[in-house]
């Protein structure tokens, strides 16, 4: 690869942050494990994880896309790829095609269900793009987005919605608090200037404070939903050892900012949340090794 092939793939994969993907991914894999009671076929893996990934490519590049001209007088934001000509808008459209056809191919691999549903699954996604412009519960949304992947991984694996649904649906409320959660932290950076540009966040109308209160309440909520999913899914009492590593991880993402010092926002966001989301995959798949399901949840 010549050097400015590299440095047009490196542009591309900071435009659509080509580390999202482990936020949600982790949760999708961890529903398909329950849902097969074990490891899942490897087909069936592959379109899994090409699918989530296509997703939140075509997500976050339509949202850097929509959002380029915000991002031009947001000083956090300036020297985004779009801002500072890197890359095109036409590239970026041509990305956001690209990934959703890959995507609504993948669902089609996963079955008639997936495919069917993954156009309404593209508008909650590229939706998202736009709440912040008419709504301050767009944190919401942007959990909503991501907690379709359980919910579509539990689909791909099982092949309709027939029989218990206890733990996709417990597992998609945990991700959309989750979610709402650190999106409500990472927000707060830019409090003042959604005040000032009249966009929608909990941090620009209700400020940093409040923020953070909901935050906590949001997390809070997220880890008792993971438990009932412990329960609908049928996992060993051990795996409360899980839930208590993931509970710790969050206390320390709260403890990392505050209302006087958003500083270390990043470490909070990427960091304990990435290992919020591995942990919990690793921890359902050595139970599910250890204690396998007598049955199907």
């Amino acid at each position: 690869m010549d050097g400015a092939a590299g440095s047009g793939l490196s542009k591309g994969l900071r435009l659509v942050r080509v580390r999202h993907p482990i936020f949600a991914l982790p949760f999708a894999l961890a529903s398909a494990w329950v849902a097969a009671g074990g490891l899942p076929p490897a087909a069936t893996l592959g379109w899994i994880v090409l699918a989530a990934v296509a997703a939140r490519t075509a997500a976050m590049a339509f949202n850097r896309l929509v959002d380029r001209r915000i991002d031009a007088q947001n000083p956090r934001t300036q020297q985004r790829e779009l801002v500072t000509g890197a890359l095109s808008p036409v590239f970026a459209r041509g990305l956001v095609i690209a990934a959703s056809a890959v995507f609504v191919a993948a669902a089609a691999a996963l079955g008639p269900w997936c495919l069917w549903l993954s156009p309404a699954v593209l508008a909650v996604l590229l939706g998202y793009s736009y709440a912040k412009r008419f709504w301050s519960g767009a944190h919401l949304w942007l959990g909503l987005a991501l907690a379709l992947a359980p919910l579509g991984a539990w689909l791909a694996v099982r092949g309709d919605f027939s029989g218990p649904l206890g733990a996709p649906l417990s597992l998609a409320v945990a991700v959309a608090l989750w979610v709402a959660g650190f999106d409500l932290i990472y927000a707060c950076q830019d409090a003042e200037f959604d005040a000032r540009s009249g966009l929608h966040s909990v941090p620009g109308r209700y400020g940093v404070a409040m923020a953070l209160k909901l935050a906590r309440l949001s997390h809070a909520g997220a880890l008792l939903a993971l438990a009932a999913f412990a329960v609908f899914a049928g996992l060993s009492p051990w795996f409360a050892l899980v839930l208590l590593a993931i509970a710790g991880l969050l206390f320390a993402q709260h403890r990392l900012v505050s209302p006087g010092d958003l500083s270390r926002v990043d470490l909070a966001f990427f960091t304990l949340n990435g290992w919020v989301a591995l942990g919990f995959f690793a921890g359902v798949v050595i139970d599910l090794a250890l204690h396998p399901l007598g049955g199907q949840p």
